[in-house]
């Protein structure tokens, strides 16, 4: 699933695009909006709330979207071949005179009034890369439950919008904890939120995650996809296992000399 820095970097691709400009097309081709049509409308912006894109346009309608694991938005030219899949994937079309957005594999998609987006976006905690971010606040949600692990804590989005697996992995390698350690046992909590908003305020702009600050390739995480490859801190190999609750596990990785606290067996 993309983190929030992805989803930010789209949203204001999409902005840039669109923003200011009228519909010329407009076709959503999910079947609880077959048949919406909003051309002929102004596009007043794209803005992301945690991994959720928000396209307001006139008349006070929001068109929301998450991409989930394989969602995607690209952006083409008037007559410019789309290359983001086949057309069977293609689940949105928004077209300006002089852009096309065309969204793939959109498990997500529905049109709301603007008045009413919190309906979608109300739940989430505090967004790493929003105007509402507050980390005082974020704290408070993630230690919460002092006996969760801190890794599913840091992936609630309720806690925290927009982290995902890569940098809950990567975070509890920083701060030298497990994902499995509870949240409450956590050294300086504040120092993992802070960190967690260094990050992706890092990232925003440029596709990908770099946390170790080295862009070679192969380099630029410390143990996220590494699995059984030695740490480029001590030498150890690194391990991974799944974690969360059933039918929601996620593939999570640490260094088993690094980082202090509970592990699965091997």
């Amino acid at each position: 699933m993309p983190e929030g820095d992805t989803v930010w970097l789209t949203a204001r691709r999409l902005h840039e695009a669109l923003a200011g400009k009228v519909l010329v097309r407009c076709d959503l081709r999910v079947p609880q909006l077959a048949t919406a049509d909003l051309g002929g409308r102004r596009v007043e912006e794209v803005v992301p709330r945690g991994k959720h894109l928000l396209a307001r346009i006139e008349g006070g309608v929001t068109l929301h979207s998450h991409l989930m694991m394989d969602g995607s938005w690209h952006l083409y030219a008037p007559g410019e071949r789309w290359r983001g899949g086949p057309q069977h994937q293609v689940r949105a079309v928004l077209a300006s005179a002089d852009r096309v957005a065309v969204g793939y594999r959109l498990p997500v998609l529905e049109l709301l009034p603007t008045a009413e987006e919190e309906k979608a976006v109300g739940h989430l905690g505090p967004d790493l890369l929003g105007p509402d971010w507050d980390p005082e606040e974020a704290v408070r949600r993630l230690t919460a439950e002092p006996g969760r692990a801190v890794g599913e804590a840091l992936l609630d989005q309720r806690n925290l919008a927009g982290l995902g697996n890569v940098y809950k992995s990567e975070l509890c390698f920083l701060r030298g904890v497990t994902p499995w350690t509870p949240a409450g046992e956590v050294a300086s909590p504040a120092r993992v939120v802070a960190l967690a908003k260094r990050l992706l305020e890092a990232n925003k702009a440029r596709p990908g995650h770099i946390t170790t600050g080295d862009t070679r390739r192969g380099r630029t995480h410390w143990v996220y996809g590494r699995a059984d490859r030695p740490c480029v801190r001590c030498g150890t190999m690194i391990r991974v296992a799944d974690q969360g609750p059933a039918g929601q596990e996620r593939v999570t990785y640490w260094c088993p000399s690094c980082q202090r606290g509970p592990a699965p067996p091997k």
